[in-house]
């Protein structure tokens, strides 16, 4: 028994030696941190570093081994008061007593600066590897604002837009800079409509000046032209001055029943060569001002075209119908445009088809061909008829005397 109770106090020795030297092996040290520099500013450990909200920082760290260590680890990580960010790089094997190349780490400083042009942040750093660690002393950095930035809060607009149609922007921005802001300009577009419109909002105070609002909201009007086509664009605004230019997008999605201004009923005509075809074509104005349209029509070989309005104007939300004429001379398949213009600006271009069959005059030669074979064969009956007839013998009167 008491051996047994000697055995079970050896092995509990033996474990708490191996959870000893476990725990050793995990906290100690695997490099020693020879410099720290921030932007190329040394760390000195008694001296708080400034940098600016929302810009990358470079960590630079000089180390100098001090076990023999596999698959180790660097890691920066920064803290604010509510956001932290952090990046890590591997460094592979270390040797014991070597010193190494710096190792640089880029990192975003997190923007949390509400009521405040400043506060602290604080950069950590730490070696690893599965056994050994090494953290280095907490270093204090200053976040400040930019001297000059504005912040785009918001950008409120209808998700759907129909074609046609004003539509309102409303814009909400701040100053989220160091200093006041002057000569502010906000531009509202969307480049592939080829809209635009400039605003002046004026100047913008610091948050240090508790007597006036760093944050105002504008509204900006744009109009979608009829004729844009339904799909997803880009809503671009800008905020601008000397000093800086700030930016954002967002997608809106245009709708249009009336994607064109020509509405044609039957793209392909069959008649006969020498004939006019006639083809009709709708023109809509969903405006609500009157429309002027140029018709321009573009023959092909062998076909010539024509309408009989070249110039078309159409009411306010109204449509008109134009004519427009193909004529060939010889049979075949034709293709022929038709162009519509407002102004100088090509609205659309249809593409018309013709197919042409045997022509007016080779009909009237058979229907020629036709009756005189009729009148040829009515002839000849007749004729037969009068042929087979067996003439009278003629009456003889004699001679009376009285």
């Amino acid at each position: 028994m008491k051996t047994k109770n000697l055995l079970g106090f050896f092995l509990v020795i033996a474990s708490l030696f191996l959870l000893v030297s476990t725990v050793s092996a995990a906290t100690a040290e695997i490099a020693h941190v020879d410099l720290v520099e921030l932007n190329g500013m040394e760390e000195l450990g008694n001296q708080d570093i400034s940098v600016v909200a929302g810009e990358m920082i470079t960590v630079k760290v000089y180390f100098t081994a001090l076990v023999d260590a596999s698959d180790v680890k660097i890691e920066v990580e920064l803290e604010g008061d509510k956001v932290s960010v952090d990046t890590e790089a591997f460094l592979g094997d270390l040797e014991q007593g070597q010193r190494y190349a710096p190792v640089t780490l880029s990192l975003r400083v997190p923007y949390e600066l509400k009521d405040q042009v400043s506060e602290y942040a604080y950069l950590y750093l730490k070696i690893w590897n599965g056994d050994y660690r090494t953290n280095y002393n907490e270093i204090s950095l200053k976040v400040q604002r930019p001297s000059y930035n504005v912040g785009l809060m918001a950008i409120s607009t209808s998700q759907t837009v129909d074609a046609g149609n004003v539509f309102p922007v409303d814009v909400v921005m701040k100053n989220t800079g160091y200093n006041d802001l002057d000569d502010l300009y906000l531009t509202v577009k969307m480049a592939a409509l080829n809209l635009e419109k400039t605003v002046y909002i004026g100047d913008l105070i610091s948050v240090e000046d508790d007597d006036e609002e760093d944050t105002v909201s504008v509204r900006v009007y744009l109009n979608v032209p009829y004729d844009a086509q339904s799909g997803i664009y880009n809503l671009e605004v800008e905020i601008s001055n000397d000093d800086m230019v700030v930016s954002d997008m967002k997608q809106i999605v245009v709708n249009n029943d009336f994607s064109s201004n020509v509405i044609v009923t039957d793209y392909s005509k069959t008649f006969s060569a020498g004939e006019t075809g006639v083809y009709n074509l709708l023109l809509v104005n969903p405006t609500n001002k009157l429309a002027v349209y140029r018709i321009v029509t573009e023959p092909s070989n062998g076909i010539s075209t024509s309408t009989a309005e070249s110039i078309i104007a159409v009411p306010a939300g109204s449509s008109k119908t134009v004519k427009v004429s193909a004529m060939a001379s010889s049979t075949g398949d034709y293709t022929f445009s038709v162009h519509v213009f407002s102004g100088e600006k090509l609205l659309d271009t249809v593409t018309l088809n013709a197919n042409v069959e045997g022509g007016s005059a080779s009909s009237a030669i058979v229907v020629l061909t036709i009756i005189l074979a009729i009148i040829f064969v009515v002839l000849l009956v007749i004729l037969i008829v009068l042929l087979r007839k067996k003439p009278e013998k003629s009456e003889e009167f004699g001679e009376s005397y009285y």
